[in-house]
């Protein structure tokens, strides 16, 4: 039997909502505070907020791109890369001015997605990526012109980073192309920051700053207090940015191979805020120019050599358990040739198909001795033999016949699969999961029930929302008793299961395409749905919601999350940390949900998640303007990378 909880006559605990921002008090050092990736997370709603004065005023970028044309004076036909681009102003005021070759790439999802937005409403024909400015995602010799705006130059630790990104700069440039670099001048900042200031954003926001050189004064580091008047500190990080003086930046120029640098000491020495207060380093600038003294890269003799892949597939021949009538369908057939016509649109992988598991390992070990296999495309997500336990046995085998395949490894796909241990990793990284225990399989007479109603019960082992319908939902003794009756006999009675605290926030997905630590894409956050369902329904994306059409769940739909900026930070941080932790590869898809406080709950991890053309990996590459046949060759190209390097 089961014990329910014991009557208290203590109120109960409220859930306390999760502080995500770190606040220090008075500190010896601000140097010893910076990180050295600090350009990751900082520049979000907060630094549009804070720095909206300058980098948010269209007077003042109508200034700047003025400027910046007297000394470069493009035609309207160049193909122009805005550097370090942040929320694209710089963009899309060249595209409002006719430019018709504008392309803009930042590190920053979020000022990335801000620009896409915009320039979208604005029907704006500029191209923007998310991405490294060291390793960047241009063909050599591509653009007249490269300019890195608004001092966006000099973030990294190393002066050899700053190096690594005038070489690729180089690259990208035509022979003759131009360069031009907006930054700080380091000889005014030195000897005039402030070193203590404060200021009034608007009528809520409050901020502090400290500043201070670096040991070696080839720094500027700085200490931002975000304060609001009813939220409190919001924000409390610390940056450094490094200080080039004329001299030092055209030194680093004609290392980097550029010829004639030039300092334009006429333009860009003060920019005029509105508020005008404390400008930091927006407050003086220098604009320094320098051209690609380079002769045109050799062409090709022939086209690249196609990459030989093998897409490895559930097997249409075996029974599925999964699929409700054990069998594949007629969308199942579908769902498989939408796959094959958007692979069949790449011109960088020749791909073929491989789907008879009773044939798998001889079939491998030939073909890997007769035909070139470059690698795998494992979308074998149904297992080997279409058992879903037996899904780590895919990756173990090409493992052990030494043939490089996409997704995750045997031990990544082994964690995510339990979804206990995933929450024991969150815990380690200091990540919130809903209240649960387990139910292991010799549990049969007692159950000690540490949570309150109402819980949500799901197979601790298992994906595809298997044993999870709307009766998983339980809001007495006698509904648990129910579910988990119907788990385990629908899933084994050697199963164990999860009975976890049921959330009623929103029920929120992140996708990411790519790799750590810098080549990789965060996919626009999603949310179901529920409006759609009838009253009394419990509102779940089980079972039924991705196999029953004739359910009422069948009409939930995915959306774009609408969350506060620090939610969605939040969440993307994150999920970047568990990518890592889990080992990830390549790909993969977080789900979490919101409690009561608006706190996200991390409910599972799902590497090598569902690629289909309707599923939600494609939905969420769809809001980024990325196509489904796009969405699957990114994902066999962050494998190509991460197998063969460039």
């Amino acid at each position: 039997m089961i014990t329910s909880p014991k009557p208290s006559t203590t109120p109960k605990k409220k859930t306390k909502k999760r502080d995500i921002t770190q606040v220090l008090g008075p500190v010896d050092s601000l140097e010893y505070y910076v990180k050295a990736d600090w350009w990751k997370e900082i520049f979000n709603a907060n630094y549009l907020r804070t720095d909206g004065d300058v980098v948010d005023d269209p007077t003042i970028t109508q200034d700047e791109i003025d400027q910046f044309l007297n000394v470069i004076h493009p035609e309207n036909e160049a193909f122009i890369l805005d550097l370090c681009c942040g929320q694209g102003r710089h963009s899309m005021e060249l595209a409002r001015r006719g430019f018709t070759n504008v392309f803009g790439l930042d590190r920053s999802h979020y000022l990335i997605n801000r620009a896409k937005k915009q320039s979208k409403a604005e029907g704006l024909n500029v191209n923007f990526k998310e991405g490294d400015a060291r390793k960047l995602p241009y063909r050599t010799d591509t653009f007249d012109y490269v300019i890195i705006p608004g001092n966006s130059f000099g973030y990294f630790e190393s002066l050899d980073d700053d190096y690594k990104v005038l070489k690729e700069v180089m690259r990208i440039l035509k022979p003759q192309g131009k360069l031009l670099l907006d930054l700080t001048d380091g000889d005014y900042i030195r000897k005039n920051y402030e070193a203590r200031s404060w200021e009034w954003i608007d009528k809520n926001y409050f901020v502090c700053r400290e500043r201070s050189l670096s040991s070696d004064s080839e720094r500027l580091v700085s200490r931002e207090v975000i304060t609001h008047t009813k939220k409190g500190v919001i924000a409390d990080q610390f940056y450094a940015e490094r200080l080039y003086t004329p001299q030092s930046i055209t030194q680093l120029l004609k290392n980097s191979g550029f010829a004639s640098p030039e300092v334009h000491n006429e333009v860009l020495t003060a920019t005029q805020s509105q508020r005008n207060q404390d400008l930091g380093m927006m407050a003086r600038r220098i604009l320094v120019t320098g051209v690609a003294d380079k002769k045109w890269a050799p062409k090709r003799s022939k086209t690249k050599t196609q990459r030989s892949v093998m897409v490895m597939m559930g097997d249409p021949r075996i029974q599925d358990k999964v699929k409700p009538d054990g069998t594949f369908d007629e969308d199942d057939f579908h769902t498989i040739n939408a796959l094959k016509e958007a692979l069949g649109e790449s011109k960088d992988f020749q791909f073929s198909y491989f789907d008879n598991h009773k044939q798998m390992l001889q079939q491998l070990a030939t073909r890997k001795e007769k035909e070139k296999i470059d690698f795998v495309f494992n979308l074998c997500d149904e297992g080997f033999n279409n058992e879903a336990t037996k899904e780590l046995h895919v990756p173990a085998l090409l493992e052990m016949l030494e043939i490089p395949y996409s997704g995750g490894n045997p031990q990544c796909l082994a964690y995510c699969y339990d979804k206990s241990l995933v929450r024991g990793v969150a815990r380690e990284l200091d990540l919130p999961v809903p209240e649960a225990f387990v139910i292991k399989p010799e549990d049969t007479t007692f159950i000690d029930f540490p949570i309150q109603f109402p819980v949500i019960v799901k197979p601790n082992q298992g994906d595809s929302s298997m044993g999870i319908t709307q009766n998983s939902v339980c809001h007495n003794i006698l509904e648990l008793e129910s579910a988990l009756m119907y788990v385990r006999e629908k899933m084994g009675y050697e199963t164990s299961i999860l009975v976890e605290e049921y959330l009623t926030g929103k029920d929120i997905s992140v996708g990411i395409i790519g790799n750590l630590p810098d080549n990789y894409t965060v996919l626009p956050i999603i949310e179901e749905d529920y409006s759609a369902l009838p009253e009394g329904l419990p509102k779940i994306c089980g079972y039924e919601a991705k196999w029953d059409p004739q359910s009422p769940y069948w009409k939930i739909k995915s959306i774009p999350a609408e969350l506060p900026e620090e939610t969605s930070r939040f969440l993307v941080a994150s999920c970047l940390k568990l990518f890592g932790r889990l080992g990830c590869r390549d790909y993969a898809r977080f789900d979490w949900r919101l409690d009561s406080n608006g706190t996200p709950r991390l409910l599972e991890a799902n590497p090598n998640p569902g690629w289909c053309w309707d599923g939600h990996l494609a939905k969420m590459a769809k809001l980024a303007d990325i196509s489904y046949a796009e969405m699957l060759h990114r994902i066999v190209r962050a494998a190509e990378l991460r197998i063969f390097g460039e």
